[in-house]
């Protein structure tokens, strides 16, 4: 295993398609309680290390046709976290 100095320190947003996303949202809030406005619901928390910083996670989703994701259509996204992407990209090259 290589030495790995970037990682990953959490998610930042989980992204996914439904056929109906009006219908969706209506059961998430519902059954689960998750109320989106504006199309996404925000989860607030604080970081660890740092108590006086907050973060968010973003949960939110789209239609089934949407090309937000990108050309390869996949039916999921999720966002990481990390402390310096710049670094990140260079280890993962």
């Amino acid at each position: 295993m290589s030495d790995i100095t970037e990682k990953v320190t959490g998610i930042g947003g989980i992204f996914f398609k439904v056929r109906d996303p009006a219908r969706m949202f209506a059961w998430y809030r519902d059954h689960l309680g998750i109320c989106a406005e504006d199309g996404h619901a925000d989860f607030a928390w604080r970081e660890n290390e740092r108590p006086d910083a907050f973060g968010r996670t973003v949960w939110s989703l789209f239609p089934a046709d949407t090309d937000y994701f990108g050309p390869a259509r996949p039916a999921f996204m999720i966002n990481y976290r990390v402390a310096n992407l710049d670094r990140m990209l260079a280890q993962l090259r």
